[in-house]
């Protein structure tokens, strides 16, 4: 499959992950257009600066995927859709719970009508390890979302659409999260860094990671599947001995909606995962057509098998999280 001529268009695309998808797309295939679909217009006009070598095939549209009527106007004549619009911030979903659903379940409901009345060909929408066995609102919205996105396959009929999910944890570097907190701190002259809990594990995953693994969604789904990257895990205790050397460690505790490890396949998905050289693909247990099936180059799961980062087969030592810093570029 190739994005070649294509028209692609990606909700909250002003986003870190939209910015590096549209990257990555313009340097490695030549698309028609790719819409930047978002309702910030500062964002929007710092992104058309940034991009301004792509001016050609870049289109902004001011939009919010609350706003059913505005996504059916920008997503005619689109080939492809990547949802990547959401509110995300755990203590914000918290506080407000309203708005999250109205964006994260009703926002996504509008993307999948728009997308079968406008003849969009595929849909991936972005997911969260939060959604798998949720524990706070935001990832209790995403569960409802993805299961949106699955069940979106059962109202096809002959159309030539599908809908599939792609999901990782949180992006190493990304905002609010832990490694720019340390390194705030270290740049501050902090000799101890805190810690919420010293078991804690997460999964490393780069954001052109993630970006390759919503590609490779777009040239195998057929409907219903989520794509799941293998990925090793690390300690956060391994973390903060790789940004400061011989560092005190102070235990906060754990923080409300907060995981000791991040799960991505749960023993109750297994009866339908299957393993592949470099991912696995959970297979929806209610299906509505033939092509939502395995291809029979995977290896199904055994059952009860779970992917968490606290139970991973594959590890980071201390020397391997310094050397993959080096590649990450945090805000100063």
């Amino acid at each position: 499959m190739t994005l070649d001529d294509k028209t692609i268009l990606i909700t909250g695309g002003t986003g870190t992950f939209g910015k590096c998808f549209t990257k990555y797309v313009m340097e490695h295939y030549n698309p028609r257009k790719v819409i930047i679909y978002s309702r910030d217009e500062f964002k929007q006009w710092m992104m058309r600066q940034e991009f301004a070598e792509y001016e050609d095939r870049l289109r902004f549209f001011i939009g919010d995927v609350r706003d059913g009527q505005r996504l059916r106007r920008a997503f005619d004549g689109v080939d492809y859709v990547i949802h990547a619009a959401a509110l995300k911030q755990v203590p914000t979903c918290e506080y407000n719970p309203n708005e999250a659903i109205k964006t994260n379940i009703h926002g996504a409901m509008n993307v999948i009508e728009a997308a079968l009345d406008l003849d969009v060909k595929k849909v991936v929408a972005l997911s969260t390890d939060k959604a798998v066995n949720p524990v706070n609102l935001y990832g209790g919205t995403k569960l409802v979302s993805d299961k949106l996105f699955v069940a979106a396959n059962a109202y096809v009929g002959n159309k030539d659409v599908s809908f599939s999910i792609v999901r990782y944890g949180n992006v190493a570097g990304s905002r609010g999260s832990i490694i720019p907190l340390f390194d705030r701190l270290i740049r501050e002259g902090a000799k101890e860094l805190p810690i919420t809990d010293v078991r804690m594990t997460r999964f490393w995953i780069r954001l052109e990671e993630g970006v390759e693994l919503v590609v490779k969604a777009l040239a195998e789904a057929k409907g219903g599947e989520t794509f799941i990257s293998k990925l090793p895990s690390f300690k956060i205790t391994d973390l903060a001995e790789a940004m400061l050397p011989g560092c005190k460690l102070r235990e906060i505790g754990i923080r409300p909606g907060e995981k000791l490890h991040e799960i991505m396949v749960t023993p109750e998905d297994s009866y339908t995962t299957y393993e592949y050289d470099k991912h696995f693909i959970v297979y929806p247990q209610m299906t509505w057509n033939d092509k939502q099936q395995p291809d029979g180059s995977g290896k199904m799961v055994e059952e009860g098998f779970a992917y968490s980062s606290g139970s991973n087969t594959e590890w980071l030592s201390v020397e391997d999280i310094r050397s993959l810093l080096q590649d990450i570029n945090l805000e100063k």
